[in-house]
């Protein structure tokens, strides 16, 4: 038989887990190409190569080219390609999952679609956040009420800490520059948050739109699962690189590539997509959930029957006797 041409593409089991890579690499005003199985960004300076099958999140900046090539190892590689505006304010692109399973993003539909499973899974969100208050009873709007309370108390904690000053969280997606430093820092160290976590969602095979607390856009469970993260990571760098800005009377304009360096930093140290790997398991399989992280990267599919559970797939189900009837 005549192969299919081109390049076969990756089995799950040869990627890189999702917990196991990089978490982003920023780029801007250069040109991405693909050299054998690595990710070239070419500009003035040079050639430096980038290992695909590594990498979780590639963020191309302003000023950037792609060559098709270089899309086709990104998607094959499990790796996600985010287009940015101008200090990294918009979210484009994503490539395919690493694994060839539905199992997650079945048991999400099922949960966002019942009620009582998706409050449920909500308060587990909170829970992880605040692991000292009891939510077991809360409703949607107690819990609401809770984390913007907790939220507001962070923001002032931090502001006393380095001296900041704070008023409220203000920002214009439209207009960067319109806010102060310190929401350009939350706004620059929160959308890196959220490549990263975008990348570890659609690593997993999960819906980035399927959210249990935000609702009505492509990434509300993009924002669910950064949302678990920003107390530890992104508020307390922004108002640390705030602080550094004012103190050392440094041009505004900086903050938000000070602000990318750090957030970087500190996932790579804090082993964030680990932990966001364990959390969205388990969120969405709470039942035995370490047990079966490796069904996430089978590459099986089957066929579902509303009688005998699914049943396999690549099967012809036509009874031997072309007269039995059906």
């Amino acid at each position: 038989m005549k192969e299919i041409p081109g390049v076969r593409p990756s089995r799950p089991r040869e990627l890189v887990r999702a917990q196991d890579r990089l978490s982003f690499i920023y780029i801007e005003r250069a040109t991405i190409g693909r050299d054998d199985s690595a990710i070239t960004a070419t500009d003035d300076a040079g050639v430096i190569h980038i290992p695909a099958a590594s990498l979780g999140a590639l963020l191309l900046g302003p000023g950037t080219r792609v060559t098709h090539q270089a899309m086709l190892l990104l998607a094959d590689s499990g790796s996600t390609a985010v287009w940015v505006g101008e200090r990294g304010v918009r979210y484009y692109a994503h490539g395919r999952p690493l694994g060839r399973t539905s199992r997650l993003l079945d048991a999400q539909a099922r949960a966002v679609s019942n009620a009582r499973e998706r409050i449920a899974v909500a308060r587990a969100m909170y829970a992880m956040r605040f692991p000292e208050e009891e939510v077991s009873g809360c409703s949607m709007q107690q819990l609401r009420g809770r984390e913007g309370a907790r939220v507001r108390n962070l923001y002032r904690i931090h502001a006393e800490r380095t001296g900041v000053e704070w008023s409220r969280r203000d920002y214009r997606p439209d207009d960067f520059t319109a806010s102060d430093v310190i929401n350009q820092a939350l706004s620059a160290a929160h959308t890196c948050l959220y490549g990263v976590v975008h990348s570890v969602i659609v690593a997993l095979g999960c819906s980035p739109g399927l959210g249990f607390v935000h609702t009505g856009h492509d990434r509300s469970f993009v924002y669910d699962i950064a949302d678990l993260y920003k107390a530890a990571i992104t508020i307390p760098i922004a108002f640390d690189v705030a602080e550094v800005i004012a103190r050392e009377d440094l041009p505004e304009d900086e903050g938000a590539s000070m602000t990318r360096r750090a957030v970087r930093d500190a996932v790579k140290s804090g082993a964030i997509l680990t932990q966001c790997v364990r959390d969205i398991h388990q969120l969405l399989l709470p039942e035995g959930h370490d047990s079966d992280v490796q069904k996430d990267y089978a590459d099986v599919i089957e066929l579902w029957d509303d009688r005998q559970g699914n049943v396999a797939g690549g099967t012809n189900f036509a009874p031997d006797d072309p007269e039995v009837p059906w």
